[in-house]
């Protein structure tokens, strides 16, 4: 009986430890900021697709409170360019990080 309650102590002590060694350290977001979030993502995404001199399937898009992130291989330096203006004109984005790159070649 004795060492049943060691051992109980010793696994209650380990789940404690474990769980709490888990408990991410980042800062907490809402539900309401992640679908704002994914609400500007879908814009900047339909906007970029509706630009005819873009292909949009080369371009990625990601949104963190509000700041986009556009990532990928384009044809030119121009499409760069259109890329983040079209991006700064959607509604709900602060800024544009531009992270896309001209295909070798072009």
């Amino acid at each position: 009986m004795k060492y049943l309650k060691y051992i109980s102590a010793i696994f209650l002590a380990f789940t404690l430890v474990s769980t709490l060694g888990c408990e991410s350290t980042s800062e907490r977001r809402s539900a309401g900021e992640y679908m704002d979030d994914s609400v500007v993502t879908a814009k900047v995404k339909k906007a970029i697709f509706d630009e005819p001199t873009l292909k949009s399937s080369e371009i990625n898009v990601e949104t963190y409170n509000g700041v986009v992130q556009l990532s990928g291989f384009v044809s030119s330096k121009d499409d760069i360019r259109t890329a983040v203006e079209v991006a700064r004109g959607v509604k709900g984005v602060t800024s544009v990080k531009n992270d896309m790159r001209v295909k070798p070649g072009n």
